[in-house]
């Protein structure tokens, strides 16, 4: 049974210094795929453990074998030709293009999200880089626009969506940062989405944050440009970053009264303050004046990649006390 005020990540956990520099090494062709495999399964259990330790209800597997948030997926995009030359350091983007439509393809996400449900009893989260986000990142050389090159890969990523719903995955994160970004683009930034997610049955949040690249934000401002637009978007849960830039947006969803669900971040991760866990109550708290707790979920901003294992752990378990502290109070 979910807890009130469920404890999660938004996705990725501290990645380690040593992985960072085998990442680059498999670049360097200094070592195997099969040992790069077997490095990542190590990562990944690390990182279940240190979630499940800190105390959080719904776990991810922590992200390792991602080198960043985009080419996890263009490389396994059917249709994307990629240029592996172009990638000497582990964070680095490949350079990558589309020169003809899309074929329909598995992605092959499938046998990760079983290694994770296979080394926790917890629930679990797998988070999906969406469209938008990945078409910023493709040259198109064959679509007429964004908008059409992004529709097929929610098209492509309907299906995959699917298989993880059939292999047990109740609960899909989409992330799209980019949309802070390049908020003109909105308005056909929720028809694929929306697209994406027709006939998945499953919860689904969107992750929209302002950019997390080197730890440091890409963007400033206001979510005020996603209203009333994002209404419109045929998914559960919004997860939005309120640590770093405050809480003075949580009035919006009073404002224009949604249904969705809150992932409230409450832990900054662009600095290695440690949060107290009563700063972290008092974050839940103010989410908490302008929705019902059975609406709420607890967060960090964004991912943890680029803190180091020791603050990112202990922002994680100040997270959990600061949740257990509101969860006394309201006698949960």
């Amino acid at each position: 049974m979910t807890p009130t005020l469920p404890i999660t990540m938004v996705g990725s956990y501290a990645m380690p210094g040593w992985l960072e520099r085998l990442k680059t090494e498999y670049f360097a062709r200094r070592i195997s795929r099969h040992d790069l495999d077997e490095i990542y399964d190590a990562a990944a259990k690390a990182a279940i453990k240190d979630q499940e330790i800190a105390g959080l209800d719904i776990v991810t597997d922590g992200e390792p074998r991602r080198d960043n948030m985009v080419d996890y997926f263009v490389e396994r995009l059917p249709g994307v030709q990629i240029d592996r030359s172009s990638k000497k350091f582990y964070y680095d983007f490949y350079d990558s293009v589309v020169q003809g439509k899309l074929p329909m393809a598995s992605l092959g996400l499938v046998p990760d999200f079983n290694f994770l449900k296979a080394f926790t009893e917890r629930a679990t989260k797998i988070c999906i880089t969406g469209p938008h986000c990945l078409s910023k990142r493709i040259r198109n050389q064959y679509y007429p626009s964004e908008e059409a090159l992004a529709t097929d890969i929610a098209k492509v990523m309907n299906l995959e969506l699917k298989a993880l719903v059939k292999a047990g995955a109740n609960y899909i994160q989409i992330d799209e940062p980019y949309y802070s970004g390049f908020p003109e683009d909105l308005p056909w930034c929720v028809k694929v989405l929306n697209t994406m997610v027709e006939g998945v049955d499953a919860k689904i949040a969107v992750h929209i944050c302002y950019g997390n690249r080197y730890g440091k934000p890409s963007w400033e401002g206001s979510y005020r440009y996603l209203f009333p637009t994002i209404m419109e978007a045929k998914v559960q849960q919004l997860t939005l970053e309120f640590a770093r830039r405050g809480g003075e947006d949580l009035d919006l969803f009073k404002e224009f009264n949604t249904n969705f669900e809150l992932g409230v971040g409450v832990i900054d991760v662009k600095t290695d303050d440690i949060e107290t866990p009563e700063m972290v109550a008092d974050r839940i708290q103010k989410a908490l004046k302008v929705l019902p707790p059975e609406r709420i979920f607890i967060l960090p901003d964004c991912g943890l990649f680029h803190l180091s294992h020791d603050v990112a752990f202990a922002k994680l378990k100040a997270m959990v006390e600061g949740t257990r502290i509101v969860r006394k109070e309201l006698g949960k």
